[in-house]
């Protein structure tokens, strides 16, 4: 019997959603809580103010994690991938501070901030990432709203206390997260020092088959788009068993945003689980990706 993620994936339409977050997590008693710390890791939500595409001003819910002791900590902005079904997204909360990969960086003295975008869970309103047709997609214009909101996290959580804003911060991306990251490293806002993106791309399980892509030639040319004005350095890290954008397609998108003129690095690892795909958030992937990631950072000068 294929697995559960399989099986959303073949029931999924083209123009879905395709990529996937950690698994949406059941609003516990914390969920909506605004500004209370909890737990180790003095677990905050904020509401962070953002201006959409149309000019209306809207808010974002926002994980804020901190590390132990009281000492102002560089920042780590983690953004999320986006589900295969649309009927979990008002369920979907933002990752816990608890979670393997948020709890890599702050074990190395970061702060995290975890925002839920526009039409996730308590975040609400429209769903403004979808591809449109896969016949017709645009590439493009999704990644620049993941950005949007991206970057109101960014520059909100900049500001808050415990964070070390003469810093630069890391912004890290998983799968349509990580997609987001190209258009955000475009605009090179200030502050950002470093990016992290994991299994970047959109469109993948076009007509519920694995490895297959609406219009990767269109992905590739958005991708040297972005590549063409981004100066933030970069580290991408795919799987070979990533059954929505395999070895060939990655190699493609980040030698097209390299070859514009972007510092980034590929590293494509070896399998897994059932689907590395999963890789960023998946249960002892940090044991995988973490090396990798840590030498990136100091070479960057970017480690506490």
């Amino acid at each position: 019997m294929l697995p559960r993620l399989l099986l959303l994936l073949l029931l999924a339409a083209c123009a879905a959603p395709e990529t996937t977050p950690p698994p949406p997590e059941v609003p516990g008693p914390r969920a909506g809580a605004l500004g209370q710390p909890q737990g180790r890791w003095r677990d905050q939500m904020h509401r962070v103010p953002m201006q959409a595409a149309n000019g209306q001003r809207r808010f974002i819910t926002m994980r804020f994690c901190r590390p132990e002791g009281d000492a102002a900590a560089p920042l780590v902005v983690v953004n999320h991938g986006a589900p295969v079904d649309r009927a979990s997204l008002p369920g979907m909360i933002a990752t816990r501070c608890e979670t393997e990969a948020v709890r890599w960086f702050l074990q190395r003295g970061f702060t995290v901030a975890v925002p839920l975008r526009r039409g996730f869970g308590a975040s609400g309103g429209a769903y403004v990432e979808s591809l449109g047709r896969c016949d017709a997609p645009d590439p493009t214009n999704s990644a620049e709203e993941v950005a949007r909101d991206a970057e109101a996290a960014l520059a909100y959580a900049r500001a808050l206390p415990g964070v070390d804003a003469a810093r630069p911060a890391v912004v890290v991306g998983q799968s349509a997260g990580g997609w987001g990251g190209l258009a955000v490293a475009s605009h090179n806002p200030p502050g950002i020092g470093a990016m992290l993106n994991f299994a970047a791309g959109r469109g993948g399980w076009a007509n519920g088959r694995p490895n297959n892509v609406c219009r990767p030639d269109l992905l590739v040319a958005a991708a040297s788009g972005f590549g063409a004005k981004a100066r933030v350095p970069a580290l991408f890290i795919y799987t070979v068993n990533d059954s929505f954008f395999g070895p060939e397609l990655a190699t493609r998108l980040v030698g097209a945003y390299t070859a514009a003129g972007a510092p980034a690095e590929l590293r494509q690892l070896g399998p897994f689980g059932q689907d590395g795909h999963g890789l960023f958030f998946g249960q002892y992937g940090s044991e995988t990706w973490g090396p990798l990631a840590e030498d990136f950072l100091r070479r960057q000068g970017m480690l506490p």
